[in-house]
């Protein structure tokens, strides 16, 4: 059994970090995401709607969009965006108001005693769902009401075959009407149904992953407050076991997002209720370009074809995205993140997804 334990870990390699030290009796899973969208984008696409049924959008902390690096293949001690209620800033503001921020893939405990994160010994990436309350690392900020929404397009998850392993990509299934609604600026009656319900007003652009998480904020001494999450994780469900026995706790909806945010109204217990295996992602496999963490193009994205009898059947958004990568698009689209190098890999017939990712096309609408 100790055997098991020790080799078990080193079966996930893939999923770890490039260069990342591996500890014993950790499970390695869900080590790779995409988040693709510009900082306006997101806050646009995770609109939500409060106690008082007034439909809102989340604005970033003070600061915080500078510091959210849009990637294809963003890799633990990475930021990512994070949703979170405004009142753990802000011990006045309703528990239900929401807001982005910027934190760092990697849960350090704010009772570290170390200067440096990095000399953490364990790894702090993902928590199992069933281990929450059995260790002080998680169960503290969880009894703290420390809870959090990680989004991004979709996670990367490795499927071992033979002495390879091959790469998916996992995330919503989408469709027409699976943007998150928004509002225009012009919109005079905010929170009505009428405007609710504007086809005009909808976000119609790629539907996020929304993965539960905790966070804890760590200050070095002497140093700044360092705020940093963990990815919950629970059972496969069964269209995803066939590629790893894992994956993150998936929230699935604008009222299971609130529920879990919602640390006032919502305590603990019923909160981790929220936390089950939902048979709801889909996938399709990509190139082992995404193996290194340091390719960072809209190739990590792109569907292939394993030409294998046991390849699954491509599903609604697969053929989808494969459209998308195909189709042609010339209209700029004016992108709201920070500067980036081109990569040395794009090629010159980059489709509409591809070309949207990277910032130079209008966004698809989604069919």
């Amino acid at each position: 059994m100790l055997l098991w334990l020790v080799i078990r870990p080193r079966d996930r390699l893939p999923c770890a970090v490039s260069g990342q030290r591996l500890q014993k009796y950790e499970w390695i899973m869900c080590g790779r995401t995409a988040c693709t969208l510009a900082p306006d984008e997101i806050s646009r696409a995770c609109t939500y709607r409060d106690r008082g049924g007034q439909r809102r959008r989340p604005r970033w902390r003070d600061g915080d969009a500078d510091q959210y690096r849009p990637s294809y293949n963003k890799s633990p001690q990475s930021n990512s965006p994070v949703l979170l209620s405004q009142r753990h800033f802000d011990k006045s503001a309703p528990v239900d108001e929401c807001v982005l921020t910027s934190m760092r893939w990697g849960l350090v405990p704010s009772w570290f005693k170390e200067s440096d994160p990095k000399k953490m010994q364990y790894s702090t990436n993902n928590c199992r769902s069933e281990n929450i309350l059995e260790k002080k690392t998680y169960k503290d900020p969880l009894l703290k009401g420390q809870r959090c929404v990680i989004l991004a397009d979709g996670f990367y998850e490795w499927r071992r075959q033979a002495k390879e392993k091959q790469p998916f990509f996992i995330y919503f299934p989408q469709s027409q009407d699976a943007g998150v609604k928004t509002e225009t600026e012009d919109q005079s009656q905010e929170g009505s149904e009428e405007v609710i319900s504007n086809q005009d007003a909808e976000w119609t652009g790629w539907r996020l992953l929304t993965m539960a998480g905790l966070f804890d904020c760590w200050t070095p001494p002497g140093g700044e407050p360092l705020y940093t999450y963990t990815v919950i994780t629970v059972n496969a469900s069964p269209n995803l076991q066939d590629i790893h026995d894992r994956m993150p706790a998936i929230l699935d909806g604008e009222e299971e997002v609130r529920k879990w945010l919602d640390f006032g109204e919502i305590k603990s217990p019923d909160a981790l209720k929220l936390l089950q295996s939902k048979n709801i992602l889909t996938c399709h496999p990509v190139s082992s370009i995404v193996n290194n963490s340091r390719n960072n193009t809209a190739e990590c994205l792109q569907p292939v074809s394993l030409q294998s009898k046991k390849e699954p059947e491509p599903t609604a958004s697969s053929k989808m995205m494969m459209g998308w990568l195909k189709s042609g698009a010339q209209q700029k689209r004016k992108a709201e993140s920070q500067e980036q190098e081109k990569p040395k890999t794009e090629t010159k017939s980059a489709g509409l997804l591809q070309q949207w990712l990277h910032g130079t096309s209008k966004k698809p609408n989604v069919q």
